[in-house]
């Protein structure tokens, strides 16, 4: 496959011709964009997300969670370094507002409303977080 062909397949373009704007355009000027995936307890959603996302091009992502006892809880440093915050329900954006709203900048919080029922790398969960975490990155 032709590098022009891979690009297109990876950033399709506009009716024009041209090329989208990237989402980070107007967060920030940096070619890659860090994505961080929040939900109860990182272990089953946000993992599986930062999984799926930290292979596609041009992409860093990370999980954490917001319980205590999270494999990897959330911390100021993680949010400081994400671009964008993907949350699994509402009550993550409010508890992590709650408790680090001075840490959040200029970042998008972007809920996902995916209900805590999938296992780890659960194929549904996979083409449900393809399906509204890929309208973000276009």
């Amino acid at each position: 496959m032709s590098p022009q062909a891979r690009e297109d397949i990876l950033r399709p373009r506009l009716d024009s011709g041209a090329y989208p704007r990237p989402l980070n355009f107007t967060v920030r000027h940096h070619s890659v964009r860090r994505l961080l995936f929040v939900c109860s307890q990182n272990r089953l959603r946000s993992p599986t997300a930062a999984q799926v996302f930290g292979s596609w091009p041009g992409v860093e992502a990370a999980s954490a969670g917001l319980d205590a006892s999270a494999e990897k809880p959330v911390s100021a440093e993680l949010l400081q370094w994400a671009h964008i915050i993907f949350v699994m329900e509402k009550s993550h954006r409010n508890r992590l507002l709650k408790k680090f709203k001075s840490h959040i900048r200029d970042q998008r919080i972007i809920c996902l409303n995916i209900p805590d029922e999938y296992e780890y790398m659960d194929p549904q969960l996979v083409r449900l977080l393809q399906a509204r975490v890929s309208k973000y990155l276009r």
